[in-house]
């Protein structure tokens, strides 16, 4: 049986618009920062499910808008 995973997450995200989550009280890493969502593993991750709806990055992205 696993055990219950009790520790406060928030939602972080990159320059390339990329999500994930990361340990409230932890230091970001560099180039995240916090959207302002936190809360539990679940609920963070099913934020940045309804949120994050392009997984391409911000930059292929542009590329591709440019192309056209």
């Amino acid at each position: 049986m696993e055990e219950e995973d009790l520790t406060s997450y928030q939602v972080v995200v990159n320059h390339e618009e990329q999500y994930s989550i990361w340990p409230v009280g932890r230091e970001l890493p560099l180039g995240w920062s916090s959207v302002g969502k936190e809360g539990t593993k679940s609920e963070c991750l099913a934020y940045i499910e309804e949120v994050w709806t392009d997984m391409r990055p911000l930059s292929l992205r542009k590329k591709l808008e440019g192309d056209q």
